[in-house]
């Protein structure tokens, strides 16, 4: 049993099962094309009013807009108490989409060091548009790849969601990272970036960031990413970082592309003023949530990290 580097979240890692990377390879599945693809060049009436576009008014290469289908919205506020048992507020907030690329049937893995830099340019800048919206305390930036993790059309894009809440899993990690500040006087996330680029869980390493399959893996495959030098969020993030960021995890994403893995990523970063170490995290969708992790908390990843690391690492 391992436990979260910070966080009181512990993971079974049943080496004995002798789980490798490939023995999760899936066959590609045959693509099913949407009858109409509403993200697609000459389909734009199809999507809300267009918020923003980078390329021309005619040939775009990333837009954005409402999603049409929002998790959020504009609603009355309103609170409900029931001897502290029954509490409930509006969502309030903004759900974006972001189309990262025209071309139907490419990931971000098929894109370039820079058109990927570019992408997390726009999640910046959304981050901060939306942060100053009335209400909004979090700007959560997640990708859904493939239909196993969650993604119900084909064509890649990315989902901005702006909300009255700081989600429960960035207070926790604010939490313990504060926890640990005042113990240690340091950053946890910089301690393990210390700790693990020397371990067999470094996954890659560039100038500006590493990637890491973390101690206490709740999946196969799990990977983080992290800036070595103490950021809090992309705004900090020099230009040049930008491009090391693109080139990282396109290495990571190409190595999933290659076992044909579905998969979710999400950034954390710091709310309000508080001091966060950024990080990406890169789940992918290899095996089920069953009834044990369900009656427990607790997960059973059939899949040491360091084995994950070394098909990360790997020339092929």
């Amino acid at each position: 049993m391992r436990k979260d580097y910070l966080l009181d979240r512990w993971v079974i890692i049943a080496t004995e099962r002798g789980k490798r990377p490939n023995d999760f390879r899936r066959d590609k599945a045959e693509a099913k094309e949407d009858r109409l693809c509403f993200f697609c060049p000459g389909n734009e009436h199809t999507t809300p009013p267009e918020i923003g576009r980078t390329g021309t008014k005619k040939h775009w290469k990333m837009r954005w807009f409402k999603n049409k289908f929002a998790a959020v919205g504009n609603q009355d506020f309103y609170s409900q108490s029931t001897d502290g048992l029954l509490e409930c507020k509006s969502a309030n907030g903004i759900h974006e989409i972001l189309v990262e690329m025209p071309e139907h049937g490419k990931q971000l893995s098929d894109l370039s060091v820079k058109q990927l830099a570019e992408v997390f340019h726009r999640y910046r800048d959304r981050i901060q548009i939306l942060g100053k919206e009335k209400g909004v305390k979090y700007v959560a930036v997640f990708k859904n790849e493939g239909k196993e993790a969650g993604a119900s059309l084909s064509h890649s894009h990315s989902q901005i969601v702006a909300y009255n809440e700081i989600p429960r899993y960035i207070r926790q990690e604010q939490s313990a990272s504060d926890a640990y500040r005042k113990k240690k006087g340091r950053c946890v996330f910089c301690d393990i970036i210390k700790k693990e680029r020397k371990s067999e869980r470094l996954a890659a390493e560039n100038k500006s960031f590493m990637a890491i399959c973390p101690f206490a893996s709740r999946y196969p495959m799990e990977c983080w990413i992290l800036p070595k030098n103490h950021r809090k969020d992309l705004r900090s993030l020099k230009e040049t970082e930008f491009d090391d960021l693109a080139s990282i995890l396109k290495k990571i994403l190409t190595k999933l592309r290659r076992i044909e893995a579905p998969y979710n990523f999400f950034i954390h970063y710091a709310s309000n003023r508080k001091d966060l170490h950024l990080h990406i995290e890169i789940i992918p969708r290899l095996a089920n949530v069953a009834g044990f992790e369900y009656c427990t908390g607790t997960t059973i990843n059939t899949m040491a990290p360091e084995k994950a690391a070394e098909y990360y690492r790997g020339k092929r």
